[in-house]
């Protein structure tokens, strides 16, 4: 399969990711496994702007392979550090969005990593390019939670 395929087919398994986490109360588990201290509306917020990635990732898989590649790496990171090792580590209590991640985004975005690879597209460079801005784009919301709750940052004064 081409990597633009593969870069579609993320948007679609990012998708049904989001059901899953939705669905399973993923906002209440990440309060009381991660701490993390989001509301719903960060929830629909952060995922809307996750679907925009994903489509922007799939339009530009032919002209720009960091792209997809960068949306692969997302995936990865998400399903590893916010869904495996946090049940792991919790001794087995599920974080909602595992079922997905586990179907869906290892192979899928290995996938994009390999058709990448196959059509000459993932040099070094690239490789570390898309792994960092992965971890970007995963950081940069967990970032902006954990600020808001800064004094600095409050506009309730």
């Amino acid at each position: 399969m081409s990597l633009q395929l593969w870069a579609w087919l993320a948007l679609i398994a990012y998708t049904l990711h989001i059901l899953e986490e939705f669905s399973f109360d993923w906002r209440n588990w990440a309060r009381s496994v991660i701490s993390l201290p989001v509301e719903w509306s960060d929830f629909y917020l952060t995922n809307a702007a996750v679907v925009v990635l994903g489509f922007a990732q799939a339009q530009m898989s032919d002209l720009l392979a960091l792209a997809p590649l960068s949306f692969a790496a997302l995936m990865l990171i998400n399903a590893t550090f916010f869904h495996v090792l946090p049940m792991i580590v919790s001794r087995g209590r599920f974080s909602p969005g595992t079922f997905t991640a586990v179907l869906f985004f290892y192979p899928v975005g290995f996938g994009m990593f390999f058709a990448a690879a196959q059509e000459g597209k993932l040099s070094g460079t690239t490789l570390l390019g898309a792994l960092l801005t992965g971890a970007l784009l995963m950081a940069f919301p967990v970032c902006l939670l954990k600020a808001k709750g800064l004094p600095y940052f409050r506009q309730a004064r």
